[in-house]
């Protein structure tokens, strides 16, 4: 039973990676709000004629009610998806509409299977196919709408299809036999296409988000690049307020050219990719960290970051002190920093960057040790 239970899990179900699961959810969700609204129209119009093809000897509350209460909830589903459209997708939104299309969905195929059942029941046998068209595709429809939700498929599929197809199998008359094969044949084939359609969305998603880290992040070092960087500032300027300081430093590596020319540039990437991991080490979760180009690196501390209260040059300086080892090679590089405070060092996002870059060049200018950093504008001046 295991591996069983393995196999449906890794080929029916495989989980859906981490980096894409908000992705699928507000896909999932979109589908869902697209396509449905017609679906619970169709739903609705269909109840007089249900009602008409009922069964008189069925109790009224079935052969009635279940029709009334099911036109009843899906023009409700149609008014509030009508109501919604246009509105922003949000992902907590979204996987509260993919759990509520879950059991809505499961619950109406309970009641449209029961009301089928029992038809098929007290119907005569030349009547029989009647029901089964109107269950199958009823339920082939709602598949359609919700294949992007694997989970929902296969409990609408199950509570909708095999009954009906049960009976057509069992019922020893050779036409509703071969249509009840055709039936399940058909429906094998909607679920492998929606397995493979599955996989297929997960592979898109997928590329996507790697095309999205690559217009956003450093292909060598793996941090930020100026793009984001550039981004994140705006953001950070425009949600500032009067008390509000946030920093960006700048970081440019002293002696990295003799790196390259001594040991070559496979050593000198390799001590870039070092020097990224250190500074994102030293800011952990509390600042961003991008590489500008070459070797020159920024760094964004938030408001209300906590490395707005230290020194923020000596904080990472120390963090790059110790050697590096390449390739079975001891490394030596300074480095120089320079530091502007938002908004007493610059009111735009232009400006931090000319004091912060003023202040690095500063900062080489007096290099006597290793390292060395400035952090004002009255010392870049």
């Amino acid at each position: 039973m295991t591996g069983v239970y393995h196999w449906i899990r890794t080929r029916v179900f495989p989980p859906v990676p981490q980096a894409i699961r908000d992705d699928v959810a507000l896909l999932r969700a979109n589908r869902i709000e697209t396509l449905t609204p017609m679906l619970f129209l169709t739903l609705a119009a269909t109840t007089p004629t249900a009602i008409y093809g009922g069964v008189e000897t069925v109790h009224p509350f079935i052969r009635i009610g279940f029709p009334i209460i099911l036109a009843a909830v899906s023009l409700f589903g149609f008014f509030v998806l009508w109501r919604n459209r246009g509105r922003r997708m949000s992902v907590r939104r979204a996987r509260r509409m993919i759990v509520e299309s879950t059991w809505l969905s499961g619950t109406m195929g309970a009641m449209c299977s029961s009301w089928t059942v029992i038809n098929w029941f007290a119907a005569p046998p030349e009547a029989h196919s009647y029901y089964a068209i109107i269950m199958a595709m009823g339920s082939l429809a709602t598949a359609y709408c919700l294949s992007s939700i694997r989970f929902t498929t296969f409990v609408n599929l199950g509570i909708g299809i095999v009954p009906i197809m049960l009976l057509m199998l069992t019922s020893g008359n050779p036409a509703e036999i071969a249509a009840g094969t055709s039936l399940l044949v058909a429906t094998i084939f909607l679920l492998r296409m929606i397995v493979q359609q599955h996989g297929q969305l997960v592979d898109l998603l997928q590329l996507q988000q790697q095309m999205r880290d690559l217009a956003h992040t450093d292909p060598l070092t793996g941090l930020w690049n100026r793009r984001e960087l550039d981004a994140r500032l705006d953001q950070e300027i425009a949600a500032a307020r009067p008390d509000t300081r946030f920093a960006i430093a700048l970081l440019d590596l002293d002696g990295f050219k003799p790196v390259n020319d001594r040991y070559g540039h496979a050593a000198g990437d390799a001590l870039l990719c070092e020097v990224a991991a250190r500074l994102r080490h030293a800011c952990g979760d509390h600042a961003m960290v991008a590489r500008q180009g070459g070797d020159e690196f920024a760094i964004l501390v938030p408001a209300g970051s906590p490395l707005m209260g230290t020194s923020l040059s000596g904080h990472i300086l120390s963090e790059l002190a110790m050697p590096y080892r390449i390739d079975g090679a001891t490394i030596h590089v300074g480095a120089s920093i320079g530091v502007a405070i938002w908004p007493d060092q610059g009111g735009s996002a232009k400006k931090l960057f000319e004091i912060a870059d003023r202040a690095v060049y500063a900062a080489k200018a007096r290099d006597r040790d290793p390292m060395s950093s400035v952090e004002s504008a009255a010392q870049a001046g």
